[in-house]
């Protein structure tokens, strides 16, 4: 942060040096540039929506830009709650967060490595359960059913759930199960979350979290597999 104060008071001072005696120098205007314009966005979500070291900000990149898009406009009409990305996009026309939106789905920057979890054989083998076939016992569809066999997601609206860190899965699960996160009705996420124990988001976050990134993290096209149920931010065909 020193650093980059430092470099940002060198250039104001030598934009505002004489130029050739006489004028001073003008700095250059910002591209007009979706990419310059969701600098934002790159504290918290990484350069390209990559994501960073803090578990609770997501990545963005190369999730379905429908899935992008839906979240935008959660946090601008106040569906979704945290106060910086309420106050940040309250004012921005829908157009605009379609744009960014779609930038972001087409950044393709490679997953992180696997999280290395602090959990039991138990707890991950739970994990693996429920997310590749479920508990249908308690009324728990697998995850892959909705968010595809390689957990990529699928278009439009279905996001990938790898390259997230355990808290980041485990606080949106929460959320999901108490009703501060909420979608479109019929609100599928969060009937399946209801479903679940606090055992089985810890097993669920854990497992997910030291998966691998498989050869083609791209979602898959929309269609290319039928849904356990009705999901209303997936329309159907």
């Amino acid at each position: 942060m020193i650093i980059r104060f430092k470099r940002v008071l060198v250039w104001l001072a030598l934009s505002a040096a004489p130029l050739a005696g006489a004028q001073a120098q003008q700095p250059e205007a910002a591209p007009d540039t979706m990419e310059a314009r969701v600098q934002a966005c790159t504290p918290c979500h990484g350069a390209n929506g990559q994501g960073t070291s803090d578990p609770y900000f997501p990545r963005l990149a190369g999730k379905p830009s429908g899935y992008l898009n839906n979240q935008l406009l959660a946090f601008r009409n106040g569906r979704r709650h945290y106060p910086p990305m309420n106050y940040l996009l309250e004012f921005l026309p829908p157009d605009y967060l379609k744009n960014m939106a779609d930038y972001f789905a087409a950044q393709h920057p490679p997953l992180p490595a696997p999280a290395v979890v602090d959990a039991s054989p138990e707890v991950m083998e739970r994990g693996r359960t429920l997310v590749t076939q479920g508990d249908y016992a308690h009324e728990i569809p697998a995850c892959s059913s909705c968010h595809g066999p390689s957990l990529t997601g699928m278009e439009p609206g279905i996001p990938g759930l790898l390259g997230l860190r355990a808290s980041y899965i485990s606080a949106q699960l929460g959320a999901w199960r108490y009703g501060t996160r909420t979608a479109i009705a019929p609100d599928c996420m969060q009937i399946v979350a209801g479903h679940l124990t606090e055992d089985d988001v810890r097993a669920i976050a854990a497992y997910l979290s030291a998966q691998p990134a498989p050869k083609e993290s791209s979602p898959a096209a929309q269609g290319s597999y039928a849904l356990p149920f009705a999901c209303g931010s997936e329309p159907t065909r």
